[in-house]
């Protein structure tokens, strides 16, 4: 595969502008900033209590616990729901570390199990045969935007009494039979790194449950155990989402249907011109958000270094799945163990995809990939 002279001389496709979602929102933005600035109160403020209330009820859960990150939404939401050291969590190996870190520093053991080769989440007809005596959740992660089959696996969680966690760090506004995403498991966990669908200026994230016992836990749990300052009822860590980042939050989440309509809008167009390329399959029931936009190609490499050479930037989510990391030899999932989760690894690319891309980007774009994916 090689690229045009010519393409070398358009403007950088970036994967995200940080910049120009900035100068969308920039009055907004700028006005939220110096109200908390303004205001003093920096860490468990009106901010972050406005916050939880309007994203739990954009969820349409009862309960939103802020903390420091994502990772720490699925340790804390693991804990919460009851796992504990020596239980075992189910997973899958082909959405990057977070999880396994959350899971590991829960005390417990993530077990994958392979994923369905059309969705790229998890498959659940692979649960049932991963669950032993140890088993005590299921985390389930709605990859690159689209959610997974909850009905299919609540069947399987329910049948044998263990808990099922939602991880939609990739999937906030997302819809699974209409219902949003987070508002379905026994809990669910949201990363606001900048990157996401709701990313705020800096790391966030938010635990989302319908439970009451589940909520009230979560929130001793992310500040030391305290129901009442200074005095700890339980052990507990220091995990909480500040008045910042909960103010730039509360703009954002303003716009974000509209955002993640932009994203659709701007998958559909790689829908319709990649008709030669494997790209992503939405199910019937799913109303996706397209965090990422993820195609596979056997010339994946190739075709990332002369996309690059063309102007435009991919990344490749992830190049090497979690059961094969050096941190997880432990596990014993060796090379071979989960077929299909290795075969998207070794061809998976992920194009631009943002609200603030330019539709003449993403038509250049989609045009140079299937012009060099043909070979033409």
């Amino acid at each position: 595969m090689t690229a045009d002279t010519a393409d070398t001389a358009v403007t950088r496709i970036a994967m995200f502008d940080a910049k120009a979602q900035y100068a969308a929102l920039k009055p907004e933005l700028d006005e939220a900033a110096l109200r908390v600035m303004a205001s003093g109160w920096f860490i468990q403020g009106q901010e972050h209590a406005a916050f939880e209330a309007e994203f739990s009820a954009y969820c349409e859960a009862k309960h939103g616990v802020g903390v420091a990150s994502g990772t720490d939404a699925i340790r804390i939401g693991l804990q919460a729901i009851g796992v504990q050291p020596g239980d075992e969590v189910i997973t899958v190996a082909n959405v990057g570390m977070p999880p396994v870190v959350a899971i590991r520093e829960a005390g417990a053991t993530p077990i994958f199990v392979d994923v369905d080769r059309a969705s790229r989440n998890i498959d659940p007809a692979k649960i049932e045969a991963a669950i032993t005596p140890r088993t005590r959740a299921v985390l389930a992660v709605h990859l690159f935007g689209h959610p997974v089959d909850m009905d299919a696996i609540r069947a399987v969680t329910d049948l044998h009494g263990i808990k099922l966690m939602e991880d939609c760090a990739q999937a906030h506004g997302a819809r699974y039979k209409g219902k949003r995403v987070g508002s379905m498991g026994d809990a669910a966990a949201f990363s606001f790194y900048p990157t996401k669908n709701l990313g705020a200026y800096g790391d966030g994230g938010c635990l989302t449950t319908n439970d009451d016992d589940i909520a009230d836990r979560a929130r001793l749990l992310r500040m030391y155990g305290w129901r009442q300052k200074y005095v700890s009822e339980s052990h507990g860590i220091n995990s909480r989402l500040d008045e910042l980042q909960a103010a730039i939050l509360r703009v954002k989440l303003r716009h974000l249907d509209a955002a993640n309509e932009e994203r659709r809008q701007r998958a559909a167009v790689y829908d319709e011109a990649l008709k030669g390329v494997a790209t992503p399959v939405t199910a019937s029931w799913a109303e996706p958000v397209y965090h990422l936009y993820v195609i596979e190609t056997d010339g994946r490499d190739e075709l990332r270094a002369a996309l690059n050479a063309a102007g435009v930037g991919t990344d490749i989510h992830y190049p090497l799945p979690s059961h094969l990391q050096p941190a997880c030899t432990d596990l014993g999932f060796g090379k071979g163990s989960l077929p299909e989760t290795e075969a998207l690894a070794a061809r998976a690319l992920s194009l631009p995809i943002y609200p603030e891309l330019p539709m003449a980007h993403v038509e250049r774009v989609a045009e140079i990939v299937s012009r060099l994916a043909s070979g033409s």
